[in-house]
């Protein structure tokens, strides 16, 4: 079975910030990348309702399904929780309330908002790649782990 999962770029297109985690040296995966507030979908959970479920237990911001936008699919051959690969659609959204915050201390280093033009280059590859096909309207499928 492959394994859903959401991402969400929260994009404040005045300032051209983005809202980034960075990963504890304790994580289960990217130990001290950063990364985008990212989590995988319970079951019988619509993906937008993954996506706003984590964003909010990671960062404390609050979005509205409807507000979300898909902007990236990454389908990947394995992963740590999914031998038989994984999917994770990407959103953007460009409204919110509330300030980010670093809500699971145990898995994240930090929450912060980071400059779209100063993205840290330690950063996990596939949403990398997603943050930056969606920053330069560039690629909007990444493949990982394929032959």
């Amino acid at each position: 079975m492959t394994l859903l999962v959401a991402a969400v770029i929260v994009h404040d297109k005045a300032t051209n910030r983005v809202v980034l985690l960075q990963r504890s040296q304790n994580a289960e995966f990217a130990e001290g990348m950063w990364d985008l507030p990212v989590g995988k979908s319970e079951p019988g959970e619509p993906i937008t309702e993954t996506a706003v479920r984590e964003l909010y237990e990671e960062t404390g911001l609050t979005v509205k399904p409807e507000a979300l936008k898909v902007t990236h699919i990454i389908h990947g051959a394995w992963g740590v929780e999914a031998p038989n690969g994984f999917l994770t659609i990407v959103f953007a959204a460009h409204e919110w309330t509330g300030e980010p915050e670093n809500r699971e201390p145990r898995k994240h280093a930090q929450v912060r908002w980071v400059d779209a033009d100063a993205i840290p280059e330690d950063f996990v590859g596939t949403t990398a790649s997603a943050l930056h096909g969606y920053l330069t309207d560039g690629l909007q499928v990444s493949l990982d782990g394929w032959k």
